[in-house]
């Protein structure tokens, strides 16, 4: 009888220890067996990034309607150190180049070979906000007061920082440069142009 039941033992024995020495293996280990882990999911892209201590006072892009950012703002570790203090926004060379908030023109000159003016906002606080564009041919002179929206010059061909010819946009209070993306309101940063919706039950002005 005894020499009927072992074959019968051994497998089942040899089931309990192969689960058993398994279970105690990490996952990594078993990838072997079970194939690779699936990949993470992405994370979703939220809204860009905004400063609660800048005021959104935009009241428009500096290039087109809602233009491409060809790079983002990506502050230094250190005041010296690497990074990219403002935005670049894709724009063909001659596209008008606009004030996105009022102020006064504080500089309208070249700097490094390249043309650049830069806007001190009103209403800011001390020191005030300032905007620089470049590369820009200006078409306005240093104190000029201007409106929201008001052509301050044009792309300047053969100058971009960029592959593609691009504006570059900074934003600084005194020496520290902030995200020039945090002037703009939610309404301007969402995509696509504005839309009329037909509006019924309204009666028309007599």
């Amino acid at each position: 009888m005894r020499a009927n039941r072992c074959p019968r033992i051994w497998p089942a024995l040899l089931l309990v220890l192969t689960v058993t020495f398994l279970g105690s293996l990490p996952l990594s280990a078993l990838a072997w067996t079970t194939g690779p882990e699936p990949p993470d999911p992405p994370l979703p892209l939220g809204p860009p990034t905004t400063d609660p201590t800048v005021p959104a006072v935009a009241r428009a892009w500096p290039v087109g309607v809602r233009p491409l950012v060809v790079r983002g703002w990506d502050p230094p570790a250190t005041t010296y150190g690497r990074g990219h203090r403002g935005v670049d926004l894709a724009a063909p060379p001659g596209s008008p180049v606009r004030a996105v908030a009022p102020g006064r023109v504080s500089f309208a000159g070249q700097v490094a070979g390249r043309g650049v003016v830069a806007v001190e906002l009103a209403d800011t606080g001390t020191p005030p906000l300032r905007t620089t564009y470049g590369p820009v041919r200006a078409s306005v002179s240093k104190g000029a007061e201007i409106a929201a929206g008001e052509v301050l010059g044009t792309v300047e061909p053969g100058a971009s920082p960029c592959p593609t010819s691009c504006l570059h946009w900074g934003l600084l209070r005194g020496k520290i440069y902030l995200d020039p993306l945090s002037l703009l309101p939610p309404w301007l940063l969402r995509r696509g142009p504005s839309r009329l919706l037909p509006v019924t039950g309204v009666p028309f002005p007599s």
